[in-house]
């Protein structure tokens, strides 16, 4: 793509939010400083560019036009996190044919930092999952998937910090309920925990214990659900905790132009984020940081 074409597509799409009143904790400076995350979720194991035929996506995604815009904005930016809200597995041969192998190596190669759990990353059991976990170069986070009791056990953790060009940002992880839509089999003795209970213990633990500058949920329970409006979705996660600066979200390839803004349990703003599915877009969220105030701008990039 483009330099002229990827600057029209993300300015198109761009909503500028101010969060202020944090107490930014690890730095003290006048100077502004930048961070900007990348994110995927429900990529389901695309690896190629959608064929010039087909009849909503022509031409579009790929892992190597992603990994190309991935490059270019951290040479704009080289204080970047690359993030994955989940189901990295499961949609085309590739899965069938190794298993996630070529996934996360591309993952790798595309220098992903943090990754969370979907349910389909499940498919191939435990086992399956933890032979990729082996070969990853980022991490994975789920703090309500207690995986205590299986071979995960030391492999996923609750939650991970970055420090970012001196900015500490924690990211913990949440995944959807697996009863229904996982087999026993496939994720054991894998115990799903309630994720406000669990999201209010990590984001108090990162912002207030660990001293985070920002806090980010990578969430695989889904956007919102119109039918079942009680059920735990991005939307009443963030108005029911507090201390979550962004929640990436993913599971029901919901895509959005830019991120949403909800209102937390204190009255501050909470930015929601989910880019579809298959790899066709790049979430992209640029923070700007001072002692005092935290402001941000969002926007989806089309991949193709």
């Amino acid at each position: 793509m483009k330099r002229r074409d990827f600057i029209k597509k993300t300015s198109a799409s761009t909503a500028l939010v101010g969060i202020t009143g944090l107490g930014l904790s690890s730095f003290t400076t006048a100077q502004t400083k930048h961070i900007t995350i990348l994110h995927t979720n429900d990529v389901h194991s695309y690896i190629d560019p959608f064929p010039a035929d087909h009849p909503k996506n022509p031409n579009m995604g790929g892992v190597a036009r992603r990994a190309a815009l991935i490059s270019m904005i951290r040479k704009e930016n080289p204080n970047v996190l690359l993030l994955d809200a989940g189901d990295i597995f499961q949609g085309t041969p590739y899965f069938n044919y190794y298993g996630g192998e070529l996934e996360y190596k591309l993952m790798n190669m595309m220098g992903y930092d943090v990754a969370t759990i979907g349910n389909h990353d499940f498919d191939n059991g435990i086992e399956g999952l933890l032979t990729q976990l082996k070969i990853a170069d980022f991490e994975m986070v789920s703090a309500n998937y207690d995986v205590r009791n299986t071979a995960l056990h030391g492999h996923v953790k609750p939650y991970t910090i970055k420090k970012v060009d001196g900015v500490k940002i924690g990211i913990f992880g949440l995944g959807v309920e697996l009863q229904g839509l996982v087999d026993k089999k496939n994720c054991k003795e894998t115990v799903y925990l309630d994720p406000v209970e669990i999201a209010t213990d990590m984001a108090h633990e990162l912002r207030h214990n660990q001293k985070c500058d920002l806090v980010i949920c990578l969430s695989h329970l889904g956007f919102s659900y119109k039918d079942e409006k009680d059920k735990i979705c991005d939307i009443l996660l963030a108005q029911k905790t507090k201390d979550i600066d962004l929640i990436i979200g993913g599971h029901t390839h919901t895509f959005l132009d830019k991120p949403v803004v909800e209102t937390n349990s204190e009255g501050k703003k909470v930015l929601i984020n989910q880019v579809g599915c298959y790899g066709l877009n790049l979430g992209r969220i640029d923070f700007y940081l001072t002692d005092s105030q935290l402001t941000s701008e969002g926007a989806a990039i089309v991949v193709g």
